[in-house]
């Protein structure tokens, strides 16, 4: 093989590879589905293996390319026409938080911990579970969420107040287990954990599905009982 022949196959391939891109339209990272992730890969990988084969030509690879890219495109076209479709190779928004309650069942089909939870919050400003009242797990494995009115971005200046910062908050009780690194960490026993638990009117911690504390707000819990299992119908 020629240094010929290895720069025509990675012209050849470089065009394959913006077309099939224009074909997937402009979509950033984080809205990638797996789906198209996947697609992406073996795309990649069809490149890849024929740069070195000297059975493959460029025109081969401009054939393999355009077959897979013709293929895609159907697919992204079925799945803007048919839901089903759409839903089966793409997958469909998840609701993890309705109206301030945890979906159980949606949390442990998507296989997130509560700490994985707070972590994509963050990521978008929210330290609270508390000022959650419908959270949204997109396909890409981005969320979409909604605070409570009394939560949401209305500045001190428009109230004329001057707010104090809030504490940050530790998760103490994870799916009824105690994270005891962190509350080491604040400088709390379990004795203490206990008894405000106790405070609360939870005598069981295995009823508490999470517990989350901070100096300036006290505790906020959700216990298993208060938790659905599902979406709630007719929303």
């Amino acid at each position: 093989m020629t240094y010929v022949d290895i720069g025509v196959k990675l012209i050849f391939g470089l065009v394959a590879l913006l077309v099939v891109t224009r074909l997937l339209g402009k979509k950033e990272m984080s809205q990638l589905t797996p789906f198209d992730f996947i697609y992406s890969i073996v795309l990649g990988g069809i490149l890849e293996e024929s740069i070195y084969d000297d059975k493959v030509s460029g025109l081969h690879v401009w054939f393999a390319a355009a077959v897979w890219g013709i293929m895609l495109y159907g697919i992204e076209k079925l799945s803007k026409k048919y839901d089903k479709i759409r839903v089966l190779l793409k997958g469909d928004s998840s609701i993890l938080i309705q109206d301030g309650e945890f979906m159980i069942d949606e949390l442990n089909k998507n296989h997130l911990e509560m700490e994985q939870l707070r972590t994509m919050l963050r990521e978008h400003g929210v330290f609270s579970l508390r000022e959650v009242r419908d959270l949204y797990l997109e396909p890409g494995g981005s969320i979409s969420l909604r605070k409570y009115a009394e939560k949401d971005s209305v500045t001190p200046e428009m109230l004329n107040i001057k707010p104090k910062d809030d504490s940050l908050s530790f998760l103490f009780v994870d799916e009824g287990e105690i994270n005891e690194g962190i509350l080491k960490y604040a400088g709390k026993s379990k004795e203490w954990l206990y008894q405000q638990l106790q405070n609360e009117g939870y005598s069981d911690i295995e009823e508490v599905l999470y517990a989350e504390w901070s100096k300036t707000d006290g505790f906020f819990i959700k216990s298993y009982n208060g938790a659905k299992n599902g979406p709630a119908k007719g929303n």
